[in-house]
């Protein structure tokens, strides 16, 4: 399946006083972390929503395959729940690939937000299904912390909005490691998830994108093992421009005689493409920023400086309604 051919299913926007709901697609959630979560999206104007079940727990997941697929299933089809948020990542979204109703999924188009283990799901709607889909922050995690979602580009990629700039300024801990311009659909996710990928019928679909690869408390050798198994196995090729994350605890020792970004550069250099490092989505310090997947995106390296622009709305913004 190539994904330049994959036809764009945009869901509806969110507005205000929408509500959201939160699935467990993965591991077991904490409730205290999980009412902290709920308590920042009412601040922010939404009405989170959950099953009861989402509690339940068997070894480290969110109770069962079953549960959760069925979960999730759910919140699509519901009328009054108008955006998908995941409570946390972990470990299990695989799990659920074989026996989601896609086309129950793909009938009830809706915003889907998550990162870490969920780039399994996000990646498998988008393929599978066509669904833009958003690589941003969780209920239990970032939006239980203050300051751990960035407003700006969650209002920007969920609420309507056409072409808007991410701010990589100096402040961001974005910089360019390798000049050029390109553009191309963005897709991408955790790094760990995506290679996990390969060889199954949900591989990832890398052609003609922009590939967003972050990652936690990897070590340098085994970050530049996961590239160079995407090069191996042809996923770099076709690839237009490569956006890296902040790639938090991605060290050897605190010491190390070597950076991360040197690494990195070794795999991706000579493919002559645009290459950026350091945006703040997934595993972050702070501001987690929103990313959809799968609309096209715009990179532009020069001087050390990166410019990202998302250069088409990913959601359908509701239509005006006339007196």
């Amino acid at each position: 399946m190539s994904f330049s051919t994959v036809s764009r299913v945009k869901p509806p926007a969110l507005r205000p006083g929408d509500t959201v709901g939160i699935v467990a697609p993965a591991s077991n959630v904490k409730r205290s972390e999980l009412e902290a979560g709920c308590e920042g999206l009412r601040r922010a104007g939404y009405r989170p929503f959950y099953f009861d079940s989402i509690l339940e727990q068997d070894l480290y997941f969110a109770g069962s395959a079953e549960r959760r697929a069925r979960e999730l299933e759910d919140m699509f089809t519901r009328d009054d729940v108008r955006a998908i948020v995941c409570a946390r990542g972990g470990y299990g979204s695989n799990y659920l690939l074989e026996s989601l109703d896609l086309q129950k999924i793909k009938a009830h188009p809706k915003i889907f937000v998550g990162y870490s283990d969920l780039t399994t799901l996000l990646t498998y709607f988008s393929d599978a299904a066509g669904l833009v889909t958003f690589h941003g922050p969780m209920v239990a995690k970032d939006w239980a912390n203050e300051g751990g979602v960035d407003l700006p580009s969650w209002q920007a990629a969920l609420t309507g909005s056409s072409a808007w700039e991410l701010s990589l300024g100096a402040a961001s801990g974005a910089k360019g490691l390798v000049e050029g311009a390109a553009q191309g659909a963005l897709y991408g996710g955790c790094l760990s998830i995506l290679v996990a990928s390969l060889g199954t019928p949900y591989e990832i679909c890398t052609q003609n994108t922009i590939l967003f690869l972050e990652d936690v408390a990897a070590k340098p050798y085994q970050i530049d093992r996961m590239l160079m198994q995407l090069k191996l196995a042809g996923k770099l090729n076709g690839v237009q421009g490569i956006i890296f994350g902040e790639m938090r605890d991605c060290l050897q020792t605190a010491n190390q005689g070597y950076t991360l970004e040197e690494v990195v550069l070794r795999v991706v250099e000579q493919l002559n493409i645009p290459v950026a490092f350091g945006v703040r989505s997934g595993h972050v310090t702070t501001g987690n920023i929103t990313l959809p997947i799968g609309v096209q995106a715009e990179l532009t390296v020069r001087g050390g400086q990166a410019s990202f622009k998302i250069l088409e709305a990913s959601v359908i913004a509701p239509q005006k309604s006339w007196a």
